[in-house]
C-alpha cells in the first residue's frame, strides 16, 4: 500500500483503528491482572503491589510495551476522531427514509463519544496515579511498622522501617538523624562517605488506597471511576467484533464465537476494573 493511501485512506485508517484497538485490549488485560492485587489482604499486600509498580516502571521490555501503550491510546483517539469526520462529511444529510437506531445498536452510534470520554478519563487518571509516581516529589516511600522486643517482660518497642527493593530494613530515624540520606527520590546513601546501600519503594499502593478513601472526594471518585467502565463496557461491546471485521477476519465458522467472547470481554474487564475503588472504598480497613 503506498504511503498516501496509508496516511490518507478511510480504509487504512480503519485497519490501525482495528490493530490498536485489539493491542490496548491486550493492555488492559495485563494492566488488570496487575491492579487485582489491590484486592488482596494481608500484611504484604502492599509490598506485592509495589513490587509490580516498580516492575512495570523499571523492566526494559515493559518499559518498551508502555511507549507501545501510549503511542496506540493516542493513534486510536486522533484516527477514531478523523474517521468520525470523514464518515459525516461523507453523508451530511442523515437518512431519510431509514432509522439508524433500527439498524445499529447505540454504541456503535455514539463510538466517537464514548471514545472521548474514555480519553478524558485516561489523562485524569494518569494524572492522578502515573504523573504522581513519576514526578511528584512528595510521592511517598513504602514503610511498615516493626515491634521489637526490648527485655523480657518489657512492651515490645515499635519502630517505622523504610523497606528497601534488596528485601532489608532501614530506619526511618536514621534519616531523621543525618545518619543516611535519600537521593534521587529512591536511593538510600551513608552520610558519612556517600555510599549508595539501598534502593526503596515508591509508596503506589498508599496513594491508590488514600485516594479512593479520601473523606472528601473518594466517593465522587469511586463514582466517577465506575462510570468510566460503564462506558468502557459500552466502547469495547462494539469495538471488540468490529476490529476483526475491519480485519476482514470474518468467517462463519468463528463470528459466533468472536461475537460472543467479545461481549463477555466488554462486560468481565471492565466490571473487575470497577470492582476495585469499591472494595477500597467501602471494605478496605
Amino acid at each position: 500500500m503506498a504511503k498516501s493511501a496509508l496516511l490518507k485512506s478511510s480504509l487504512a485508517k480503519k485497519y490501525w483503528m482495528a490493530l490498536t484497538g485489539l493491542f490496548l485490549c491486550l493492555f488492559l488485560i495485563g494492566h488488570l491482572l496487575g491492579n487485582l492485587q489491590l484486592l488482596s489482604t494481608g500484611k504484604d499486600a502492599a509490598l506485592n503491589f509495589n513490587k509490580y509498580a516498580l516492575f512495570m516502571t523499571t523492566n526494559p521490555a515493559v518499559k518498551l510495551l508502555s511507549y507501545l501503550t501510549y503511542f496506540s491510546i493516542l493513534f486510536h483517539a486522533v484516527d477514531g476522531i478523523v474517521l468520525t469526520v470523514q464518515n459525516k462529511k461523507a453523508r451530511p444529510v442523515g437518512y431519510v427514509k431509514n432509522s439508524a437506531s433500527s439498524n445499529t445498536i447505540w454504541a456503535s452510534r455514539n463510538m466517537a463519544v464514548l471514545g472521548t470520554l474514555i480519553l478524558v478519563f485516561i489523562v485524569t487518571h494518569m494524572t492522578n496515579f502515573w504523573a504522581v509516581m513519576h514526578f511528584d516529589k512528595k510521592m511517598p516511600l513504602q514503610t511498615v511498622t516493626i515491634e521489637s522486643e526490648v527485655m523480657p517482660g518489657m512492651p515490645p518497642q515499635t519502630q517505622e522501617m523504610y523497606v528497601t527493593v534488596e528485601g532489608s530494613y532501614i530506619p526511618v530515624a536514621a534519616v531523621e538523624q543525618g545518619m543516611i540520606s535519600i537521593q534521587n527520590r529512591t536511593e538510600v546513601y551513608r552520610t558519612d562517605n556517600n555510599l549508595k546501600i539501598a534502593h526503596l519503594y515508591k509508596d503506589l499502593y498508599k496513594i491508590t488506597v488514600e485516594f479512593f478513601k479520601d473523606a472528601k472526594w473518594g466517593l465522587i471518585a469511586t463514582i466517577l471511576y465506575v462510570f468510566s467502565m460503564l462506558v468502557l463496557a459500552f466502547h469495547l461491546y462494539h469495538g471488540f467484533g468490529s476490529a476483526f471485521q475491519s480485519l476482514g477476519l470474518n468467517n462463519p465458522k468463528y463470528n459466533l464465537l468472536i461475537k460472543n467472547f467479545g461481549k463477555a470481554f466488554a462486560i468481565i474487564v471492565p466490571l473487575l476494573f470497577a470492582v476495585i475503588p469499591v472494595y477500597i472504598h467501602f471494605f478496605l480497613k
